[in-house]
């Protein structure tokens, strides 16, 4: 069992930058990958970013295009999403979710998800 706790939302002015955190309570951190996703109002939950075992990351390349980075910090069972030159459209709610072996883009395959974390862009 894998708890996931999200942190470092707010509101920030477009251009700015954030940095989001997701700790895990529970064993074997490392041996998790993780993701994260995002939900704007009114819409469906959207990939991000993943990050798997190794370290090798992913991201969606309409929603990112270079703004964001995935990265994790195995000893501190912590995945980060650092954001930058944010835009009025990022505004949403940011999850992490963890999944056994490789990464996904795909939501349905990850089996832990944190409460998630609002980010609003304001113009």
């Amino acid at each position: 069992q894998v708890q996931l706790q999200e942190s470092g939302g707010g509101l920030v002015q477009a251009g700015g930058s954030l940095r989001l955190s997701c700790v895990a309570s529970g064993r074997m951190f490392s041996s998790y990958s993780m993701g994260w996703f995002r939900q704007a109002p009114g819409k469906g939950r959207e990939f991000v970013a993943a990050i798997d075992r190794d370290g090798i990351a992913t991201y969606d390349a309409d929603f990112v295009k270079g703004r964001c980075t995935i990265f994790r910090d195995n000893p501190k069972a912590t995945v980060y999403l650092q954001m930058n030159s944010l835009k009025p459209e990022d505004t949403a709610v940011y999850y992490c979710a963890a999944r056994s072996l490789y990464s996904s883009r795909y939501e349905a395959e990850y089996d832990y998800w944190g409460q998630g974390t609002q980010v609003t862009v304001s113009s």
